[in-house]
């Protein structure tokens, strides 16, 4: 896909924790891409060095939380951080980004195709290319406008439900969702990162907070139909 000759402004957010060994070949991929504006690295309370490698990239600001908040609350500060009208968000363990894969989920949103773009795996690590096909939606990988994603409530409280969210406001709303193949692209997983036992607990951990806001959203969506009839 080409890149827009004419585009609005796009800031590239990257939430991490305790990503000092990945993230570096992420940044190394975002600052060569022409379409990135504003690059912000979210370091979210890690205890590693992910915010001084961040740090060593002249293009990226880096916000350093003290504390954990989440993937959500590192994605809404990385908003906080830019002042870009479209955010693109992209995971910190990706094995395999290139500039032209972000230049692909940007670009249709640049150009008006659509409200978000959402990166789908393909062509790298089996797990990731199979995890995708069964919750293609779930992908960290997107574009959207910053005017939708500051229109997400509870925003805080979601953590790995954020995806979920997103998806889920997004039909709501009535945007136009597009999905592009990204060949190529895959995450590492949990228990490569920390190890079998703390990977398969974060793995764990993770899904209770999808399950948690996929519950929360059904039960703010009865509110909303219940309400509706009373009317």
């Amino acid at each position: 896909m080409s890149e827009p000759t004419s585009k609005r402004r796009v800031a590239l957010i990257i939430p991490a924790y305790n990503e000092e060994q990945r993230i570096g070949k992420v940044l190394d991929a975002a600052v060569r891409c022409e379409l990135a504006d504003e690059i912000v690295v979210v370091c979210d309370g890690s205890t590693d060095h992910t915010a001084d490698v961040a740090s060593l990239y002249a293009k990226v600001k880096v916000v350093d939380l003290q504390q954990n908040v989440g993937k959500a609350g590192a994605m809404a500060m990385g908003v906080a951080n830019c002042e870009s009208e479209l955010i693109c968000f992209v995971d910190a363990d990706l094995s395999g980004l290139r500039p032209e894969h972000i230049v692909k989920i940007v670009t249709p949103v640049i150009l008006g195709h659509c409200d978000m773009c959402i990166g789908i795996f393909r062509g790298g690590k089996f797990l990731s290319d199979s995890a995708q096909r069964v919750s293609p939606y779930l992908s960290g990988q997107r574009c959207c406008t910053r005017e939708f994603f500051e229109s997400i409530p509870f925003l805080a409280e979601m953590r790995f439900g954020i995806e979920v969210t997103m998806n889920t406001l997004a039909r709501r709303q009535r945007l136009r969702v597009q999905r592009v193949v990204l060949h190529g692209l895959s995450n590492n997983l949990k228990e490569r990162k920390f190890g079998i036992v703390k990977g398969a607990t974060a793995r764990a951990k993770m899904y209770a907070e999808i399950g948690r806001a996929m519950v929360r959203l059904r039960r703010k969506e009865a509110k909303r139909h219940a309400k509706k009839k009373i009317r």
